[in-house]
């Protein structure tokens, strides 16, 4: 088991709350996800209505990255953390209104604005949790990779729980239950959060100024475009292809068939979700961290670009010339992600600790929140084309402009220079 503790026992009870924040927030996140994409899909939604749904909610993300770090850095982390809460639970509510005799498009508006709401309660709350691993992380001996893997693996491993979470909920439950169960529920824990919250974390500081967000650093932009390519490539075919891929596979159209569908596609995206943090957790002890140099840990971050190229490459020219699905194919389908999986979070863990690195103790809400804001307009390119190429090409599409991103993100990898 990975040794967390340090000599500050205040800072690390801040970041065992934190964490737990962030928790709470990711397995409704994740489940409000399935909820909305599976929910819509048995209403007729096309791939690319679908993909609309969830336009703002990354679109947002964007925005909120850009502005969190300043707003972090004016008026506090656990200020931005107990909105970011509050947001998520208010838009939970919100959709619980939903009214089907609204027609097709007024539900799509209606839908995109909410999860435009949980977009940004999604990055004020992850912008304040990977702030506090920086300020709060022991030095030496690989302490910050270690905390920034642990909270980053831990979170993707709850939110796949999410994924199953939601899809259950969906089909056990209902649509209007589910959500109004997880409002009550992160309603619970905001309160006791923000009761039990110790010290250890930065107020904010009046003079702090909007335009220091945009980062000056070489290291820094190049990682954040060689993000923006990262998760595009995931969500290409994460989003709207792969659930919808199955559904056709999986659903003979009456109910029963409708149930096991929502239970398998939950399931996978679960799993898939969970052995992704699993081995984003336990990335810094596989590359050796504590021992390895910075420009170790570059070097292997190109490294580990460059091979996962070939996994979606593969994956698209197989489902490609097989045609028809078939039960070997959708096996097939299902090892080659989870190999994706695998890769990608070992990505994703490199990143996540090199911005964290590179990023100044003074200025790191703002560093940070303009890296993640390159991650949301990876999430919004990859959304946007997800359900695009899939009613274009199919799966093969999805999986082939996945593999044309990863190349986009190692080229950027490639930019990156140690100190």
């Amino acid at each position: 088991m990975t040794d967390l503790t340090n000599d500050k026992p205040q800072g690390f009870a801040a970041y065992i709350a934190v964490t737990a924040a962030y928790w709470a927030f990711m397995l409704t996140d994740g489940a409000l996800r399935m909820l909305v994409l599976l929910h819509f899909h048995t209403l007729g939604f096309s791939p690319v209505q679908l993909a609309y749904l969830f336009l703002l909610y990354e679109l947002a993300g964007i925005v909120t990255n850009l502005s969190a770090g300043w707003i972090a850095a004016r008026f506090g982390l656990t200020s931005t953390l107990y909105v970011g809460l509050g947001l998520q639970i208010v838009a939970l509510l919100a959709l619980a209104q939903l009214d089907p005799a609204w027609g097709l498009t007024g539900s799509v508006i209606f839908v995109m604005a909410v999860q435009g709401l949980s977009g940004v309660a999604k990055d004020l709350s992850k912008m304040s949790a990977k702030s506090a691993v920086k300020l709060l992380a022991p030095s030496g001996q690989g302490g910050l990779f270690r905390w920034v893997a642990v909270l980053t693996g831990s979170k993707n491993a709850v939110k796949g729980l999410g994924f199953l979470l939601g899809a259950a909920l969906l089909a056990l439950a209902g649509f209007v239950p589910a959500v109004l169960g997880m409002a009550a529920v992160l309603t619970a824990v905001l309160i006791a959060v923000a009761l039990r919250m110790p010290s250890g974390l930065p107020t904010g500081k009046k003079g702090a100024k909007f335009k220091e967000v945009f980062s000056k650093d070489r290291n820094i932009n190049w990682l954040s475009f060689s993000r923006v390519f990262l998760f595009g490539a995931r969500d290409v075919w994460f989003v709207v292809g792969i659930p919808v891929y199955f559904y056709a596979v999986l659903s003979d159209g009456t109910h029963e068939g409708n149930r096991l569908a929502f239970f398998t596609i939950g399931s996978f995206m679960a799993i898939w979700t969970i052995l992704y943090g699993a081995v984003q957790a336990s990335a810094p002890k596989a590359l050796r961290a504590s021992t390895r140099s910075e420009a170790e840990i570059i070097a292997a971050a190109r490294g580990w670009a460059l091979g996962l190229l070939g996994v979606p490459a593969v994956l698209a020219c197989l489902v490609w010339f097989a045609g028809a699905p078939e039960t070997w194919l959708t096996v097939a389908v299902i090892a080659g992600l989870l190999v994706f999986g695998a890769v990608f979070a070992v990505n994703s863990s490199l990143h996540s600790y090199l911005i964290l690195a590179f990023s100044k103790g003074e200025r790191v809400t703002m560093d940070v929140g303009f890296y993640y804001m390159a991650n949301a307009a990876g999430r919004l390119l990859g959304t946007v084309l997800s359900g695009a190429s899939y009613q274009l090409g199919g799966l093969p599409a999805c999986l082939a402009t996945a593999a044309v991103m990863v190349l986009l993100s190692a080229i950027g990898a490639g930019k990156l220079r140690a100190a």
